[in-house]
This record gives structure tokens, sequence and C-alpha cells, in this order.
């Protein structure tokens, strides 16, 4: 059974997005440029960890990782990531509105899923085949995951500035079961590896 893994970057004080998140600012008020620096301006020295987020056989996002927008769906909206998103692999999208299925160019078709954390993780275990799935995000999906123990590697992006606000990690997870695996630090961001 393929392992599941999750990426998340976050602030000193947990923050994996801001408030007042929209179409315009996927992110709301957060400072992406501080907050994901590591991965497009200083990738050279990160590019194990950044290369990883893209490894898995399949992903599982929240519906705000793909579009900001609630309710009805926009069809012409074919969210965030452009005509050839980074995932190149199945994406199931955790929403509560059916929809159907999105090819994108590159490999990348998204799935959105209305029955739960289960069912989606189910599809994508079996689209995924050896390889892992991942749990892209955003932080309450990620959070919802992490409570019902279905997390075997979390790997944690720490940023060296504070939010304020906006969505954290580990909210409302009421235990884990997660031990120390690795840390690695460079001047913009300290990666935290977690494994069951």
């Amino acid at each position: 059974m393929p392992e599941v893994t999750a990426d998340m970057t976050i602030t000193l004080d947990g923050y994996a997005s801001g408030r007042g998140q929209s179409r315009e600012k996927p992110f709301g008020d957060m400072d992406t440029d501080r907050l994901h620096g590591w991965m497009f301006d200083h990738r050279d020295e990160n590019r194990v960890e950044a290369e990883a987020i893209t490894e898995a056989g399949a992903y599982i996002m929240g519906r705000k990782m793909f579009s900001a927008e609630e309710g009805e769906w926009d069809l012409e909206w074919t969210g965030w990531w452009g005509e050839d998103p980074p995932y190149h692999a199945p994406t199931f999208v955790l929403c509560h509105r059916p929809r159907a299925s999105i090819e994108m160019e590159g490999g990348t078709t998204f799935h959105f899923v209305t029955d739960g954390i289960e069912a989606a993780l189910e599809r994508a275990r079996e689209a995924a085949g050896e390889r892992t799935v991942s749990i892209a995000g955003g932080p309450s999906v990620l959070n919802q995951y992490l409570d019902a123990g279905l997390v075997d590697e979390l790997r944690l992006h720490v940023s060296p500035f504070l939010a304020g606000g906006g969505e954290r990690i580990f909210d409302g997870v009421r235990d884990l079961d997660l031990k120390p695996h690795s840390s690695r630090s460079t001047p913009w961001v300290t990666h935290l590896v977690y494994r069951r």
C-alpha cells in the first residue's frame, strides 16, 4: 500500500496561509515571497526538498487549494495552477459539490471527491500504484488527515517569520503518533521530517 506523505510550508507561528483568500490572493494576506521563497528564489539550496514535493504518484488537496470560491463551481475556472500544473499525476480535490474531472497538460487530472477524506485516499492510493500519495494541502485538509492518523511522513518547511493569523497547521488535531526523522536548515528555511 502506498505511503502517505505531506509537505507544508509554515511560518514560525504555524500558519500555512493567510486571512482573506480569494482568486486574486490564493494565500490571502500572507507574504508568499517570504513563505515560499525557499522553493523559488533559493531553489538551488533547497533542491532535494523542493523536488520531493512533486515525486508522488497521486495528490490530495482541498477546494481552497484549487480555488478560493465557495458555493457553485465556476466551470470556466480550472484552478490557480495554469495549463500545466506541477503535479503531473492524478489529483483528488476534496469538496462538497460534484464537478466533472478536468484533464490538464503534463499529466495532471483534477478529480473532485465529495464523499470524504477516506474515499479520496482510497482513490489516490489506487491511482498512485507503487508511488506515494501526497497530501498537498491546504492546512485544514492536512489537519483532517493528521487527526485521522493517515499520514506516514510529514515534511514541514518552516520559514523564519511570523504571520499572526490565517490557517494554522495542527488546529483540531487531537493526537499525533509522529517521531522526528531528520532536519536540515538553510538561511531561508528549516526542513523538518517526522515519520510514524
